[in-house]
């Protein structure tokens, strides 16, 4: 699985701005009043159909050239209840298959778990929330077929500020299934690219590098600010396969240093041609990762074209 091109691996995040790959759910509330009967069917309705959906996503990498693909921290509400996962369980084979399918085509299949996870938190029951909410990643990715490695990233945030050796300790505790996956992400706020670095190399995770929130951070007004390309270089050397090395990339939406996403990558750290997988987190999705191909991958190789 190790990637051996040096031409940067451009990702898709969740769905696309197409109608071609979206997903369904269920809110609790809704859920919750209803019988067991009727949840079980509503989930069970759901999951094949999230299953489909999942499918078609494949197919659309595959379709486009696409190899690295982030999966909707949704993609089976509730499987870490009881019920849920009982549910989860009859699609075993079809789940496996599914995950042969990407394996088979090289596509990477990854995950960033939803806001909720707060691994530092200085609440017990927050943290042990947030591990539940882990396992349930860690045991879609299994029910894939997906490696217990950093091919296959649970990326989070370091959560609370000023919580560093809680986070390492709690990381150090972590069932396998997890630990073996998880990578840390810089924040705008909480966790600067240097601090969440020395947390990745205590705990021995890898730190997956964002350069939008690097930038809002510490108030540059570049990304090719010298310290971009030192962090790119920094975070390679936690990837214990340098090669899987993945970073996220962002615009601003109405100025450079806006934290909400803009809907096109109109301009590229200039050290990230040396990033091997890129996630690509703007608005419009597949449109941005074609803008991306037309504009700045052609000044590395001419192989690669532009989505239909």
């Amino acid at each position: 699985m190790n990637s051996t091109s040096i031409i940067p691996q451009l990702g898709l995040v969740c769905i696309t701005a197409s109608k071609e790959v979206r997903y369904s759910t269920v809110t609790r509330k809704r859920l919750l009043q209803l019988s067991e009967t009727e949840q079980e069917e509503i989930l069970r309705n759901l999951y094949a159909k999230n299953l489909q959906n999942l499918n078609s996503a494949i197919d659309f990498c595959l379709n486009n050239q696409l190899r690295l693909y982030r999966i909707t921290s949704n993609l089976f509400p509730f499987a870490d209840t009881e019920l849920g996962e009982r549910i989860l369980n009859d699609f075993n084979e079809e789940l496996q298959k599914t995950g042969q399918r990407a394996l088979t085509a090289g596509i990477r299949i990854v995950v960033h778990p939803d806001q909720f996870v707060v691994l530092s938190s200085d609440k017990p029951e927050v943290v042990a929330n947030s591990i539940k909410i882990l396992q349930m990643h860690a045991m879609i990715l299994d029910k894939l077929g997906q490696p217990r490695s950093p091919w296959a990233t649970m990326e989070i945030h370091g959560g609370k500020s000023d919580r560093s050796p809680a986070l390492v300790q709690v990381i150090g505790n972590l069932p396998e299934a997890i630990r073996s996956r998880l990578a840390l992400e810089n924040d705008e706020y909480a966790y600067s690219a240097e601090e969440i670095l020395a947390v990745c190399r205590q705990a021995g995770v890898p730190m997956v590098f964002d350069a939008h929130h690097h930038v809002i951070h510490e108030g540059l007004d570049s990304y090719d600010h010298p310290s971009v390309a030192q962090m790119l270089t920094e975070a390679r050397s936690t990837w214990s396969v340098p090669e899987w090395q993945m970073v996220h990339i962002s615009n601003g939406r109405e100025s450079f240093s806006d934290r909400n996403h803009s809907d096109l990558i109109s301009v590229m750290p200039s050290s990230y041609r040396h990033a091997p997988w890129i996630e690509i987190e703007a608005k419009h999705k597949e449109e941005a990762i074609a803008k991306l191909r037309a504009e700045w991958l052609p000044t590395l190789t001419p192989a690669l074209q532009p989505m239909n």
